[in-house]
């Protein structure tokens, strides 16, 4: 506990309980959970830039997030693998608490603003066809990543700066393996209702300002495949936007339960289960849902995995 007058310089990281067997068994389960995630999306990055067949829109964007999972995970994971290790709590700085959930939340919001751009290209590609290499041209995919991405980190400074500009004087102990920002307003001394206020409402715009575009192009998109007379057309349709579909409902699904409520302050256990399918399960999924749903990076991975065999054979 901390003094009446005093604000914490560092934080305690509570993490998991339960016996050190539980610790070292789920030690196991995420680091390989973890290292599934990197090599997947590091396998995506690597086919997306190499194989001419993937030089489109649509793998340009899914490089860039495959890059965001990578980094999104590893803002959190290793950490957490750490503490599981500790023998007691983990201490965090205050710079590296503000720095890990500044970095967490702006990638979180780069990803969801690129989910948004992505399904507004598959709308194009669906419904618009013969205009898709004039709509979708370079010049527009790189400057939609590149305002994705300064959108992301511009958008979290504020959110971020408030939170820190509170003071921590009922506790240091955050009750999670990161720092997570629901238990950093739970342990401030300072009427917190108007902050928990504006980033609700921040929420509310990062992720439905994303997912309405993408209610809107899905809506267009099964109105044009459902006129597609023949059942062959429809399949070919339907799988260019199923991957990218079962990834907004997975990733739309875990955040708006963990950050689209009016109170910041959840139960820990709560955030803690919510917590751990953002940031351990989602990108997780994704590397499987972007690769064994996709038949052109089946077909290219297939293809690159033959080439190195040729050269480890010669």
């Amino acid at each position: 506990m901390l003094g009446n007058q005093s604000s914490a310089t560092e934080f305690y990281l509570l993490g998991f309980p339960g016996s050190k067997e539980l610790h070292h068994l789920l030690f196991a389960t995420f680091f390989f959970f973890y290292s599934v995630t990197l090599m997947g999306n590091m396998v995506i990055i690597l086919i997306v830039c190499a194989d001419k067949r993937l030089q489109s829109p649509m793998y340009f964007f899914l490089g860039h997030l495959s890059a965001l999972e990578i980094l999104v995970t590893s803002v959190i994971v290793p950490v957490m693998l750490w503490g599981l290790l500790l023998p007691g709590m983990q201490t965090i700085s205050l710079a590296a608490c503000v720095t890990q959930l500044f970095l967490y939340l702006s990638l979180g919001t780069t990803e969801f603003a690129l989910l948004g751009a992505m399904a507004v290209d598959r709308y194009v590609a669906v419904c618009n066809p013969l205009r898709y290499n004039v709509i979708m041209n370079s010049h527009t995919c790189i400057w939609v990543v590149i305002v994705s991405w300064v959108f992301g980190f511009l958008f979290e400074i504020w959110p971020v700066y408030a939170t820190f500009q509170l003071t921590f004087c009922k506790s240091n102990v955050v009750n999670n393996f990161f720092c997570d920002r629901g238990q950093l307003l739970k342990v401030s001394c300072n009427n917190t209702l108007f902050i928990e206020f504006i980033l609700f409402l921040m929420a509310v715009f990062v992720l439905f300002g994303s997912l309405i575009p993408t209610i809107i192009s899905y809506t267009c998109i099964i109105s044009t495949i459902l006129k597609i007379p023949s059942a062959s057309g429809r399949r070919k349709a339907f799988s260019m936007c199923g991957s990218h579909f079962t990834c907004v409902v997975i990733g739309y699904g875990s955040c708006l339960f963990l950050y689209v409520k009016p109170k910041q302050t959840q139960a820990a256990d709560y955030n803690r289960v919510v917590s751990l399918m953002v940031s351990v399960v989602t990108p997780f999924l994704n590397s499987f849902i972007f690769t064994l749903r996709n038949d052109k990076v089946i077909e290219a991975l297939w293809d690159g995995m033959k080439r190195c065999c040729q050269l480890f054979n010669n």
